[in-house]
Formats: structure tokens, sequence, C-alpha cells
């Protein structure tokens, strides 16, 4: 199962119990996806699909739900 835990426009942060025990978060899109790394600091992990521009935008949205 993988919750969803921020929607911003067309854009969904969600992560999946299990999968691995670094913290991070996958934000789906659709023109695609990426996982960021939470810790020790916001870090994009991969990503398929997304353009510069959007993949910027994901960024910044995982960076303001940090706080």
């Amino acid at each position: 199962m993988a919750p969803t835990v921020v929607r911003d426009g067309s854009y969904r942060l969600f992560f999946f119990s299990r999968e691995e025990p670094r913290m991070h978060i996958h934000v789906a899109h659709p023109h695609g996806e990426a996982k960021f790394c939470l810790q020790p600091s916001l870090t994009l992990a991969n990503h398929t699909g997304l353009s510069k521009q959007e993949l910027a935008y994901a960024e910044r949205i995982v960076a303001r739900h940090l706080q």
C-alpha cells in the first residue's frame, strides 16, 4: 500500500511502507515519477519522465512539507 501524504495540483507525494530503511518520499505526476531521499539532506534519488522544471517543482513541494 502507498498512502498519499500530500497532493499539490497534479503532484502526489506518497511512500511505500517496508520499502527500504532510508527515509524517502515518492512523487507521482502524469508525466512521470521521482524519488527523493530525505536524510541526511533532501536529494533526488531517481526519476523518470519528468522535465527539469517538473523535477524542480516536485523538490520544492517536498522541501516545503518537510518543515
